[in-house]
Protein backbone atom coordinates (compact mmCIF):
# COMPACT_ATOMS: atom_id res chain seq x y z
CA UNK A 1 0.00 0.00 0.00
CA UNK A 2 1.44 3.12 -0.57
CA UNK A 3 1.68 5.79 2.02
CA UNK A 4 2.63 9.44 1.41
CA UNK A 5 5.09 10.64 4.02
CA UNK A 6 7.15 14.22 4.44
CA UNK A 7 10.20 12.87 5.73
CA UNK A 8 11.46 16.97 6.19
CA UNK A 9 9.60 18.92 8.12
CA UNK A 10 10.23 21.58 11.25
CA UNK A 11 7.46 23.41 13.81
CA UNK A 12 7.93 26.48 15.96
CA UNK A 13 10.71 24.13 18.28
CA UNK A 14 13.11 25.35 15.42
CA UNK A 15 14.29 28.32 15.36
CA UNK A 16 13.02 29.04 12.00
CA UNK A 17 9.87 26.97 12.10
CA UNK A 18 6.27 29.22 12.79
CA UNK A 19 3.68 26.39 13.00
CA UNK A 20 2.97 24.23 15.91
CA UNK A 21 2.97 20.65 15.84
CA UNK A 22 -0.78 20.50 16.07
CA UNK A 23 -1.00 23.05 13.22
CA UNK A 24 1.19 20.83 11.11
CA UNK A 25 -0.19 17.56 11.81
CA UNK A 26 -3.73 19.26 10.58
CA UNK A 27 -2.51 20.62 7.51
CA UNK A 28 -0.44 17.26 6.79
CA UNK A 29 -4.32 15.35 7.13
CA UNK A 30 -5.93 18.18 4.96
CA UNK A 31 -3.58 17.13 1.89
CA UNK A 32 -3.78 13.15 2.29
CA UNK A 33 -0.50 12.51 3.43
CA UNK A 34 -0.24 9.43 5.98
CA UNK A 35 2.30 11.03 8.13
CA UNK A 36 5.44 13.05 8.08
CA UNK A 37 8.91 13.34 10.07
CA UNK A 38 9.51 15.97 12.79
CA UNK A 39 13.21 16.97 11.81
CA UNK A 40 13.51 20.31 14.08
CA UNK A 41 16.98 22.03 13.74
CA UNK A 42 19.12 20.41 16.80
CA UNK A 43 16.38 19.49 18.97
CA UNK A 44 13.78 17.04 19.53
CA UNK A 45 11.50 19.16 21.95
CA UNK A 46 8.51 18.61 19.33
CA UNK A 47 8.77 14.86 19.68
CA UNK A 48 8.61 15.22 23.54
CA UNK A 49 5.87 17.71 23.15
CA UNK A 50 3.77 14.98 20.69
CA UNK A 51 4.38 12.38 23.00
CA UNK A 52 2.69 14.48 25.81
CA UNK A 53 0.05 15.12 24.29
CA UNK A 54 -1.04 11.49 22.62
CA UNK A 55 -0.64 13.12 19.45
CA UNK A 56 2.42 10.37 18.61
CA UNK A 57 3.03 6.84 20.31
CA UNK A 58 6.20 5.91 22.02
CA UNK A 59 6.46 2.23 20.39
CA UNK A 60 6.39 3.95 16.27
CA UNK A 61 2.58 2.87 16.42
CA UNK A 62 0.25 5.40 14.31
CA UNK A 63 -2.30 7.48 16.09
CA UNK A 64 -5.90 7.31 14.45
CA UNK A 65 -4.23 6.28 11.33
CA UNK A 66 -1.83 9.08 11.37
CA UNK A 67 2.13 8.47 11.63
CA UNK A 68 4.61 10.70 12.88
CA UNK A 69 7.84 10.08 12.66
CA UNK A 70 10.58 10.97 15.15
CA UNK A 71 13.75 12.80 14.08
CA UNK A 72 15.96 15.73 14.08
CA UNK A 73 18.31 17.77 11.52
CA UNK A 74 21.14 18.04 12.94
CA UNK A 75 23.88 21.09 12.24
CA UNK A 76 26.88 18.84 11.88
CA UNK A 77 30.35 20.57 10.89
CA UNK A 78 30.28 19.94 7.32
CA UNK A 79 26.67 20.71 7.01
CA UNK A 80 23.16 19.82 7.36
CA UNK A 81 22.12 15.84 8.34
CA UNK A 82 18.87 14.40 8.79
CA UNK A 83 18.14 11.53 11.67
CA UNK A 84 14.86 9.86 10.65
CA UNK A 85 13.23 7.57 13.41
CA UNK A 86 15.39 8.32 16.30
CA UNK A 87 15.86 10.91 18.65
CA UNK A 88 19.24 12.58 19.31
CA UNK A 89 21.19 14.38 21.98
CA UNK A 90 22.61 18.05 21.23
CA UNK A 91 24.98 17.25 18.52
CA UNK A 92 25.25 20.56 16.67
CA UNK A 93 29.07 21.06 15.49
CA UNK A 94 29.99 17.24 15.54
CA UNK A 95 31.64 15.47 12.65
CA UNK A 96 29.34 14.45 9.85
CA UNK A 97 30.86 10.93 10.46
CA UNK A 98 30.14 11.06 14.28
CA UNK A 99 26.86 11.83 14.14
CA UNK A 100 25.60 8.96 11.40
CA UNK A 101 27.45 6.73 13.94
CA UNK A 102 25.13 7.62 16.55
CA UNK A 103 22.18 8.12 14.23
CA UNK A 104 22.39 4.27 13.42
CA UNK A 105 23.54 2.91 17.28
CA UNK A 106 19.70 4.55 17.70
CA UNK A 107 18.63 2.70 15.20
CA UNK A 108 17.49 5.93 12.70
CA UNK A 109 18.53 6.67 9.07
CA UNK A 110 21.19 8.90 8.29
CA UNK A 111 20.20 11.08 5.19
CA UNK A 112 21.74 14.15 4.08
CA UNK A 113 18.84 17.21 3.23
CA UNK A 114 19.29 19.40 0.75
CA UNK A 115 22.96 18.46 -0.69
CA UNK A 116 24.59 20.90 -2.98
CA UNK A 117 22.93 23.67 -1.54
CA UNK A 118 25.37 26.48 -1.74
CA UNK A 119 23.07 28.81 0.55
CA UNK A 120 21.93 25.65 3.02
CA UNK A 121 24.27 24.47 4.43
CA UNK A 122 24.10 21.51 2.22
CA UNK A 123 26.60 18.77 2.58
CA UNK A 124 29.39 19.08 -0.41
CA UNK A 125 30.53 15.83 -2.56
CA UNK A 126 33.75 14.84 -0.95
CA UNK A 127 32.03 14.36 2.59
CA UNK A 128 29.33 12.83 1.30
CA UNK A 129 31.74 10.11 -0.54
CA UNK A 130 33.08 9.72 3.01
CA UNK A 131 30.15 9.37 5.21
CA UNK A 132 27.96 5.64 5.93
CA UNK A 133 24.47 7.71 4.31
CA UNK A 134 21.61 5.57 4.36
CA UNK A 135 19.57 7.66 1.62
CA UNK A 136 19.64 11.29 0.08
CA UNK A 137 17.42 13.67 -0.43
CA UNK A 138 17.47 14.12 -3.95
CA UNK A 139 14.28 16.79 -4.53
CA UNK A 140 14.06 19.26 -1.44
CA UNK A 141 11.04 21.52 -2.31
CA UNK A 142 12.66 24.60 -0.72
CA UNK A 143 15.99 24.45 -2.57
CA UNK A 144 17.88 27.58 -3.47
CA UNK A 145 18.67 26.63 -6.86
CA UNK A 146 17.05 24.04 -8.84
CA UNK A 147 19.95 22.79 -10.00
CA UNK A 148 21.07 21.81 -6.93
CA UNK A 149 18.11 18.78 -6.76
CA UNK A 150 19.26 17.76 -9.84
CA UNK A 151 23.45 17.52 -9.07
CA UNK A 152 21.94 15.30 -5.46
CA UNK A 153 19.59 13.03 -7.95
CA UNK A 154 22.68 12.13 -10.22
CA UNK A 155 24.94 11.72 -7.54
CA UNK A 156 22.15 9.01 -5.48
CA UNK A 157 22.23 7.43 -8.77
CA UNK A 158 25.88 7.20 -9.04
CA UNK A 159 26.14 5.87 -5.78
CA UNK A 160 23.13 3.27 -5.97
CA UNK A 161 21.44 5.79 -2.69
CA UNK A 162 17.78 5.58 -2.09
CA UNK A 163 16.09 8.75 -2.87
CA UNK A 164 13.71 10.50 -0.93
CA UNK A 165 11.63 14.02 -1.48
CA UNK A 166 10.57 16.32 1.41
CA UNK A 167 9.03 19.62 1.55
CA UNK A 168 11.24 20.96 4.11
CA UNK A 169 8.57 22.94 5.67
CA UNK A 170 8.68 25.55 7.85
CA UNK A 171 5.64 26.56 8.00
CA UNK A 172 1.92 24.46 7.60
CA UNK A 173 0.88 25.63 4.42
CA UNK A 174 4.00 24.19 3.19
CA UNK A 175 3.36 20.53 4.66
CA UNK A 176 3.53 17.91 1.58
CA UNK A 177 4.54 20.42 -1.16
CA UNK A 178 6.74 17.17 -1.60
CA UNK A 179 7.11 14.17 -0.06
CA UNK A 180 8.42 10.06 -0.80
CA UNK A 181 5.46 7.09 -1.65
CA UNK A 182 6.52 4.30 0.34
CA UNK A 183 4.96 0.75 -0.69
CA UNK A 184 4.65 -0.86 2.42
CA UNK A 185 1.87 -3.20 4.76
CA UNK A 186 3.51 -1.63 7.43
CA UNK A 187 2.40 2.25 8.77
CA UNK A 188 4.79 2.46 11.47
CA UNK A 189 8.13 3.89 12.15
CA UNK A 190 9.91 0.84 11.77
CA UNK A 191 7.92 -0.08 8.84
CA UNK A 192 8.42 3.04 6.94
CA UNK A 193 12.21 2.93 7.96
CA UNK A 194 12.47 -0.66 6.36
CA UNK A 195 11.14 1.04 2.97
CA UNK A 196 13.20 4.60 2.57
CA UNK A 197 16.26 2.07 2.05
CA UNK A 198 14.57 0.46 -0.86
CA UNK A 199 13.51 2.10 -4.21
CA UNK A 200 10.28 4.70 -4.18
CA UNK A 201 8.44 7.14 -6.00
CA UNK A 202 8.92 10.63 -5.41
CA UNK A 203 6.10 13.85 -5.33
CA UNK A 204 8.09 16.37 -6.78
CA UNK A 205 6.51 19.90 -6.30
CA UNK A 206 8.48 23.45 -5.29
CA UNK A 207 7.60 25.73 -2.90
CA UNK A 208 5.22 28.56 -4.29
CA UNK A 209 6.81 31.83 -4.07
CA UNK A 210 4.77 32.80 -1.13
CA UNK A 211 6.24 30.07 0.86
CA UNK A 212 9.85 30.51 0.00
CA UNK A 213 9.46 33.91 0.49
CA UNK A 214 8.08 33.76 3.99
CA UNK A 215 10.82 30.61 4.93
CA UNK A 216 13.35 33.57 3.81
CA UNK A 217 12.15 35.94 6.29
CA UNK A 218 11.98 33.65 8.73
CA UNK A 219 15.59 32.42 8.50
CA UNK A 220 16.21 35.99 8.95
CA UNK A 221 14.37 36.65 11.80
CA UNK A 222 15.19 33.80 13.81
CA UNK A 223 18.73 35.60 14.37
CA UNK A 224 16.40 38.68 15.88
CA UNK A 225 13.98 37.00 18.20
CA UNK A 226 13.32 34.10 20.74
CA UNK A 227 9.50 32.28 20.49
CA UNK A 228 7.91 31.30 23.77
CA UNK A 229 7.76 27.88 23.57
CA UNK A 230 5.40 25.61 25.12
CA UNK A 231 7.23 23.82 28.09
CA UNK A 232 7.79 19.65 28.05
CA UNK A 233 7.64 17.39 30.97
CA UNK A 234 11.37 17.18 31.15
CA UNK A 235 10.69 13.34 32.89
CA UNK A 236 9.68 12.37 29.71
CA UNK A 237 12.76 13.07 28.17
CA UNK A 238 15.53 10.69 29.61
CA UNK A 239 13.00 7.61 27.69
CA UNK A 240 13.21 9.14 24.40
Amino acid sequence: MPFKIDLHTHTFFSGDGVSSPEDNIAAAREKGLNGFAVTDHNTCDAVTYLLEKGLMRADGLPVDNFLIIPGVEVTTDEGHLLCIGATLPYLKGKPAREVCEIIHERGGLAIPPHPYDLFRAGIRFPVLETLPIDALEVFNAATTLRRYNRYAFKYAQLRGLPMTAASDAHHHEAIGTAYTILNTDDLSTAGILAQIVKSNDLNQHYLTPRDSMRKTWNNWMRLRRRKKLPETDPTLKGDL
